[in-house]
């Protein structure tokens, strides 16, 4: 009885859609399928006639014709929907593609990829400070600006600065044994 008045209170676009699931033989669904049904509906029709303006506008015409609706539908299905190639041409081109062998396994198992492309080589890098002779700390700790700073520095003052630069080592991982 319920349902029967909620039929009622329905648009007449909505009872088209229930009447179209039913003679599909869906029962069960949710309501809200109705409306998701009516608003893609509603757009498909607006994008249609859109486009059927859009082609009466460009022939010239004061109003949109069915020839006009035709074409703007026939355009939406090409658009949207593509057909598969026929079989014929796919059967051509399994059997082109078919005519090239496999390659030969050289070794038995799994392929693996090669060892820098997994997980197993080293991922991370430590920067480990190298010590600085006391000399230089000494230099450090004074806070005089120097204004001699020749641009060519001398091979001690490089040295030093290789020195100063922190030393990366790689480590793999590997499992630990207990």
């Amino acid at each position: 009885m319920a349902e029967a008045e909620a039929d009622e209170d329905m648009p007449r676009d909505a009872k088209i859609v229930k009447s179209l699931l039913k003679s599909m033989g869906v029962d069960d669904y949710e309501p809200r399928v109705i409306h998701q049904f009516l608003e893609l509906w509603y757009r498909y029709v607006v994008d249609v006639l859109t486009d059927a303006q859009v082609y009466s506008e460009h022939a010239g015409k004061p109003t949109i014709e069915c020839d006009d609706i035709k074409l703007a539908i026939q355009s939406k299905v090409n658009f949207s929907f593509s057909q598969p190639p026929p079989r014929e041409v796919l059967l051509e081109l399994a059997h082109i593609r078919n005519k090239v062998p496999l390659p030969k396994s050289i070794a038995a198992g799994i392929p693996l990829p090669p060892e820098q492309d997994t997980l197993i080589c080293p991922n991370y890098q430590l920067a480990i400070p190298r010590s600085q002779p006391s000399q230089a700390m000494e230099e450090m700790e004074e806070d005089e600006p120097d204004n001699n700073v020749s641009p060519n520095p001398t091979i001690e003052q490089r040295v030093d600065a290789q020195q100063q630069t922190p030393q990366r080592v790689a480590f793999p991982l590997t499992k630990r044994s207990k």
